[in-house]
């Protein structure tokens, strides 16, 4: 995969994913011994404003070099938003149809903003989330398979190595190989398993940490409870150290407070990941803990997380400036 320099040109639209800033993490993680430090990898910078740049792009470059992506084949996936928005750019920068399989209760924002790439949204029952979003692209690609390219997040090993190759290697270098625990949430499970690869084999002694939610029934848009879901053939649970449930409530709580406290607005699974590395810093007495931001929080103002979970003071309620 192509990284930017860092420079200010690009010679295509590929060449701007990745090498995303690492952001140490000081409101919200007051009170923790000064030995431990909480760094969040925000992947909003990514062209495509989310993490799913990096293997959208792989797959698509593992496509094109096997000859299995050629002209006059459409791109099709099922996806919770953010891969979706991945591929309907990289289709558009590339000249490639798409066709995306979105749960109808995936954000407004997100839906909108594949559509403004060309890409074509099918809806999928709401009901069933990224499982039967999955089984409804499949059922699709069976009655035309000769016009789809399907990338398969969940299958396609191409989704770890973007992670392995790049994110891995970002956040070893960002933190001079001082990085203690990575933590991620879990929904292709690539970013776990890819970074989480590279920073094992470069130090052992890191703790590759899983965040899941709590129960199969929650509000944590784009994160997987494994436990009663479709497996990702990609998700090997042997080489993870250790995974921390989130409770949805809390997920939400902490995304109000990164962005009152830290001036950052990010989503669900951001929050989810930050709660989980706090409650983990509290057992520490010194660490470098890197946690991903998935995307900023844009993608979200329409949804529960700010409509209906949790309560959002009013102006006159929060601090003047």
């Amino acid at each position: 995969m192509t990284v930017r320099p860092d420079g200010l040109r690009a010679d295509s639209l590929s060449d701007l994913v990745g090498r995303t800033p690492l952001l140490r993490l000081r409101e919200v993680t007051r009170g923790l011994p000064p030995q431990v430090r909480i760094w969040a990898k925000l992947e909003g910078f990514n062209p495509g404003g989310s993490v799913k740049d990096r293997p959208a792009l792989r797959m698509l470059q593992e496509g094109l070099r096997s000859g299995a992506l050629r002209p006059g084949k459409v791109v099709i996936d099922s996806t919770s938003g953010n891969t979706g928005i991945a591929l309907a750019m990289l289709g558009a920068s590339l000249g490639f149809a798409v066709e995306l399989v979105v749960p109808s209760n995936a954000s407004v924002e997100r839906r909108q903003i594949i559509q403004a790439f060309g890409a074509k949204v099918i809806e999928s029952d709401p009901l069933e989330g990224s499982d039967g979003a999955i089984r409804l692209c499949r059922e699709i690609i069976a009655r035309d398979p000769e016009r789809y390219f399907k990338p398969d997040q969940y299958f396609n090993e191409a989704n770890p190595l973007a992670h392995y190759e790049t994110t891995g290697p970002e956040i070893w270098e960002q933190t001079r190989g001082r990085v203690t625990h990575f933590l991620a949430g879990i929904g292709t499970s690539g970013t776990i398993m890819g970074a989480g690869r590279f920073l094992k084999q470069r130090n052992p002694a890191i703790q590759v940490i899983a965040v899941e939610p709590e129960d199969s029934f929650h509000g944590l848009e784009g994160l997987k409870h494994m436990a009663s879901s479709i497996v990702p053939g990609i998700y090997h649970e042997e080489e993870l150290d250790d995974r921390i449930p989130a409770p949805t409530d809390e997920a939400y709580d902490m995304v109000y407070r990164i962005g009152r406290e830290e001036g950052v607005l990010v989503g669900q699974s951001s929050g989810a990941a930050c709660w989980a590395a706090l409650k983990l810093a509290r057992t520490l007495d010194q660490g470098e803990i890197v946690i991903v931001f998935p995307d900023f929080g844009d993608k979200y103002l329409s949804t529960n997380l700010w409509r209906g979970w949790g309560e959002i003071p009013r102006p006159a309620d929060l601090p003047s400036l």
